[in-house]
């Protein structure tokens, strides 16, 4: 139990907001049309959001979901494909692809980054596979480099999972400047936010096109006579969810700014306490939103891990349980799933299997903290560990 005597760290809300979203919704609301086909908002986030990512094109939606699933249909996946994603990620990543028919296969990630093995996703690629989706976890890009030069000598597509990415860096390259599709979320907990929302940032004119098609149920938008060109959905974001979202990013850069500085502080600290191992970085990636700060504690259990979660959220950290590898979700095996059994599946992706256990990571409004919240933190960490 925790001593009653010890006060918890206060650290910023999550969302955060001040008179920028206010002034948008207000804006929103006394243009009159509240739907993108006829206000600017939307307009003018995908403008301000496709610039801020070096991209030509960004096309928002719904949900980050959605996004993901739109991007996938463009590049051409469907019943009779196959997508590569990584075993240890938000099942969104594989569900989009199972929505479409196609079948998700799972690899294994670095031990370090927790990004996609680029060995495992070579291993993988079959006559079938229509695209390899690699998410830059927690903010820190998988690696670019290997990952594009297997799309350039296999011919299979990249579709970055940048959920966890806004503003993240390559090498001094941002996500829209790497050539490939990339689908971001809005959700509430993510590090911009309307509640719930999503984008695509597109290089080529003609994926752009056929997506805003297909995100307006095939719809072109001059249309007046209901000539649906395309199959479709009803993808599209409202006028007032894009006017919170241009508050969030004009924000965006001194919050990365913030956590950036402190990471480094608190990843020092979590590793002085023995057997905790923070997340790692390759210094390719030269700018980390920093999503969640996680960290692992090879050798424990699962259970025991869920139990350290339990103890830091009760006193006074936003600690959460690391995803749960795909593979050991029920909702993984209900359509499209692999012909491998789970524990085929476990066998080759080792390291995903140990993170599905070891893992916890915290908020990233822990980040946006004092550097004394850092100190705080790690003496949480270790006086929870001491005690379990």
């Amino acid at each position: 139990m925790s001593d009653p005597a010890r006060q918890a760290p206060e650290f910023p809300a999550w969302p955060q907001f001040d008179e920028a979203e206010r002034a948008g919704l207000i804006r929103a609301l006394e243009q009159g049309q509240w739907w993108r086909n006829g206000g600017s908002e939307v307009d003018t986030f995908e403008r301000e959001f496709a610039a801020y990512h070096g991209s030509p094109y960004a096309l928002a939606v719904t949900n980050g979901t959605h996004a993901l699933e739109l991007a996938l249909e463009v590049l051409g996946v469907g019943p009779g494909t196959e997508v590569i994603v990584p075993a240890f990620t938000f099942i969104s990543s594989s569900q989009a692809a199972q929505r479409l028919g196609a079948v998700a296969v799972p690899v294994d990630v670095d031990p370090e980054t927790y990004c996609i093995d680029v060995a495992a996703a070579e291993a993988a690629i079959t006559p079938r596979t229509r695209a390899i989706m690699p998410v830059h976890m927690a903010g820190h890009f998988s690696d670019m480099d290997a990952l594009e030069k297997l799309s350039a000598d296999s011919g299979v597509r990249l579709i970055q999972d940048a959920a966890h990415a806004h503003g993240a860096q390559w090498q001094g390259k941002r996500v829209g400047e790497l050539g490939s599709v990339a689908a971001f979320s809005f959700q509430n907990g993510k590090l911009m936010t309307a509640g719930e929302g999503g984008a695509v940032t597109f290089p080529e004119s003609e994926l752009y096109e056929e997506a805003f098609l297909r995100h307006s149920c095939g719809r072109p938008r001059d249309d007046r006579t209901y000539r649906h060109r395309t199959s479709g959905s009803n993808f599209r974001l409202n006028e007032f969810s894009a006017s919170v979202l241009r508050a969030q990013l004009a924000r965006l850069d001194g919050q990365i700014e913030t956590r950036e500085r402190r990471w480094p502080l608190l990843a020092d600290l979590l590793a002085e306490i023995p057997g905790v191992i923070p997340q790692g970085r390759d210094r390719r990636a030269d700018r980390n939103p920093h999503y969640m700060a996680m960290f692992r504690v090879p050798g424990i259990t699962e259970e025991r891990r869920n139990a350290l979660v339990d103890a830091l959220i009760e006193r006074g950290l936003p600690a959460f349980a690391a995803f749960r590898a795909i593979y050991r979700c029920d909702g993984f095996w209900e359509t499209a799933a692999p012909s491998e059994s789970v524990d085929d599946i476990a066998r080759r992706c080792p390291n995903s299997e140990a993170i599905n256990a070891d893992c916890v990571w915290l908020h990233h409004r822990t980040l946006l903290g004092t550097e004394r919240n850092m100190h705080d933190i790690a003496t949480i960490v270790a006086d929870t560990l001491a005690e379990a």
